[in-house]
């Protein structure tokens, strides 16, 4: 008479296969979550905020540490829906598929979570570039305003004795109104070459970007 299998021997398979299934759910969706939060957080961060980059290295090693842990159990797991453990009962077979099923899907979204990351790094990255040629570019067209202001004021501050326009009534002003005029003059300028004051259409264009990216 063959002895039967005490049903005992299917409970940890029961175990690993309700327990990999509610992890997986679970941390599948927490980190979504986070990855929404991160994603949001590197659109609206601000010049000089480094802890948004912290938190993408913390993310990429999350990442990186889940990717080796799923690929060293998932050969593993494979042998084990397979039968090529002898120890392992026929009848618990099917939840350890099932498991390796989870696991496999739980290796493709690390993978998909990787590429995210790497694409956030990238675009914080290229935000952080771009915000600090917009402040290079602001302060080289202060220096371009100023440069010639500066060149009247001193060519004006010599104080020789033979400079007819020291003598001109009303020079003091006409300077001043000169100076301004030049001062708009190079504004508009460079508002015309669109280095100054394009600040909203900047943001109109990342949002798009951010949209683009949304839709791939």
């Amino acid at each position: 008479m063959i002895a039967r299998r005490p049903r005992s021997s299917l409970l940890p398979a029961v175990w690993t296969f309700v327990w990999s299934k509610t992890a997986s759910k679970n941390a599948i969706s927490l980190r979504s979550n986070r990855f929404d939060e991160l994603e949001e957080r590197v659109f609206n961060t601000t010049a000089g905020n480094y802890s948004v980059l912290a938190d993408i290295m913390d993310h990429r090693r999350s990442v990186a540490r889940l990717r080796r842990i799923s690929a060293r159990q998932r050969e593993v797991l494979y042998r084990i829906s397979h039968g090529e453990f002898p120890q392992i009962p026929p009848e618990v077979l099917p939840f350890y598929r099932d498991v390796h099923d989870h696991l496999l899907r739980v290796t493709d979204l690390t993978e998909s979570y990787r590429d995210l990351i790497s694409g956030l790094s990238d675009i914080h990255l290229s935000m952080m570039a771009n915000r600090t040629n917009d402040v290079m570019k602001t302060l080289a067209v202060v220096s371009a305003i100023i440069l010639p202001l500066s060149l009247i004021a001193g060519i004006y501050g010599m104080n020789f004795e033979n400079m007819p326009e020291l003598g001109t009534p009303h020079g003091y002003f006409a300077t001043l109104g000169g100076m301004a005029f030049l001062t708009a003059v190079l504004l508009l300028y460079f508002w015309r070459r669109g280095w100054i004051f394009q600040r909203d259409e900047m943001r109109a264009k990342e949002s798009r970007e951010a949209l683009a990216a949304d839709d791939l």
